[in-house]
């Protein structure tokens, strides 16, 4: 029965039309491509290609290429970083948002540091604001952080500079780690930094830092390796090589001559110096190091030059160096045992609420922080105390400027008695004189509050998001206009009362009239 079936089908398919259609094709060639066997063109179809919509908006204006935002596609976005938050700044998180974080480092490093207490206060406002980092992702936000944290130890705000540089993480980054350890070295705070470094070698390529870290972390057969292998390849400056092998060896060096020292000196210079025993006086170095002489390990006098210079920057509270005046009795006369000496005396007469104790020692406790530079430290430290006696004569004109200095000087304008600094006090209100004084800069002052010509190019930065960068170029202006550019003075406080820093205007401008004014 199988048999005769298979033959049933077989005949089936022998009689079909697929037979023919088979015997044609095994006598013909067959084509790698389809339509080489048939060249004959396939007819276009007849239906009409319906065009685009008329009302389709164009794609693009120009040929330019257009901007994009890059954001990592892995990963948490970059964090606000600043200590200043904005409800206390008044600036919002995106004030370097719509810049270039090239342009933002390059007009920080170019930045002159300011020698106006409230261009002080407002560039340090700027530089600690929580704020975001522009369009970069982290590597903007580490070169930002950089940046700012640089800026901070040149004007000698080290403390600051290492709380906003450990928020960012310090030990995520070699770029933040080598100002990590270059601010831990000034503070005597290098353990941590150190530490770190062991549990991840390659956060710095500095060689020197690498040594002095395995000999303080305890591993020193690696830091006599690091230090033999530097040697021998030139991998660190001779002078820094010196001061390693007295670090590392302080045996073989007891009755060798102190090491010469060196024209350029950093941080760790300076730390390994101090290590051997030859430490280096701060005052020819550059601010930063200032801080180094706040320690205990330092003398008072020390201490108290110390205090001054960072003070004069705007990087010291007013209260940390009025308890270094008061700390104890001078010892000596002259230079600043005298400025000491004033001070005290001033403050013993304060609590005693005498007005013929306060005007007897005003005046000369007055003139000697107006030599120092100090005068708004003065000011910003007595005035509220010093405004309620009742003084006459020189005192009382010391006293108007102490409070036309102070933070409360609209307070002090308002309440003083008529007849005295008349531009100053209008001033002080916001307010104009009718008649412009004389003298160009406070001509220009006076145009800034009657005719204000602000930048226009600046005031259009805040609506790109390029507010922190507006404030640096109104600060630059201003430092000119100090400078006696009263073009660039006229400018910079019409801008800043364009941009809402009313207040730091105001100060500004009483600052440049009233600094060094004897009364």
């Amino acid at each position: 029965m199988r048999i005769s079936y298979l033959a049933l089908v077989a005949g089936w398919i022998a009689c079909s039309p697929l037979a023919s259609v088979a015997q044609e094709t095994a006598l013909q060639p067959l084509s790698v491509i389809d339509w080489l066997d048939d060249p004959t063109p396939t007819a276009p179809s007849q239906r009409p290609i319906a065009a685009p919509p008329r009302a389709e908006p164009p794609v693009t204006s120009n040929g330019l290429a257009p901007d994009v935002q890059v954001a990592p596609l892995d990963g948490e976005p970059p964090r606000n970083i600043g200590l200043v938050p904005a409800s206390v700044s008044g600036m919002q998180p995106d004030l370097w948002a719509g810049s270039d974080v090239t342009d933002i480092v390059r007009r920080i490093e170019t930045m002159p540091d300011p020698e106006l207490p409230a261009a002080q206060a407002l560039l340090f406002t700027v530089l600690l604001a929580e704020a975001a980092a522009p369009v970069g992702g982290a590597t903007a936000q580490n070169r930002l952080t950089a940046a700012r944290v640089d800026k901070l130890m040149q004007l000698g705000a080290i403390d600051p500079a290492r709380a906003l540089i450990e928020q960012a993480g310090a030990a995520t980054s070699p770029l933040l780690f080598d100002l990590w350890m270059q601010i831990s070295l000034l503070t005597g705070d290098e353990d941590t930094p150190c530490g770190a470094l062991s549990r991840s070698p390659r956060l710095t390529k500095n060689t020197p830092t690498q040594i002095f870290c395995a000999a303080r972390t305890g591993d020193w057969d690696t830091a006599a390796l690091t230090f033999e292998t530097a040697g021998a390849l030139g991998l660190a400056p001779r002078e820094k090589l010196a001061l390693l092998d007295r670090f590392l060896n302080p045996d073989l060096f007891e009755d060798a001559s102190p090491l010469p020292v060196p024209r350029r000196i950093d941080p760790l210079g300076f730390r390994l110096f101090e290590t051997i025993g030859e430490r280096l006086p701060t005052g020819p170095l550059p601010r930063q190091f200032a801080v180094a002489d706040l320690r205990d390990l330092a003398g008072w006098k020390s201490q108290l030059e110390a205090g001054e210079r960072l003070t004069r920057a705007g990087a010291l509270p007013e209260n940390l160096l009025l308890g270094l005046y008061t700390d104890r009795k001078p010892a000596a006369s002259g230079g600043i045992w005298d400025r000491v000496r004033a001070v005290q005396r001033f403050e013993t007469a304060l609590r005693t609420q005498s007005p013929d104790a306060v005007a007897k020692t005003l005046p000369p406790v007055w003139k000697a922080m107006q030599n120092a530079g100090l005068d708004v430290t003065f000011a910003s430290l007595f005035s509220a105390p010093l405004q309620e006696i009742a003084l006459t004569g020189t005192a009382a004109d010391i006293q108007l400027v102490v409070g036309l200095l102070s933070p409360d000087y609209e307070t002090v304008a308002t309440t003083a008695p008529d007849g005295r600094q008349p531009f100053a006090r209008a001033l002080a209100r916001g307010e104009t004189l009718a008649t412009p004084p004389r003298g160009a800069l406070q001509r220009a002052i006076h145009d800034a509050f009657a005719n204000p010509t602000p930048r226009q190019d600046l005031l259009a930065m805040p609506q790109q998001r390029k507010t922190g960068m507006a404030m640096l170029e109104a600060l630059n202006l201003l430092h000119e206009g100090g400078r006696g550019d009263s073009r660039s003075l006229r400018d910079a406080l019409s801008t800043l009362r364009a941009l809402g820093l009313e207040d730091t205007a105001r100060r500004a401008a009483l600052q440049i009239l009233l600094s060094g004014e004897q009364a």
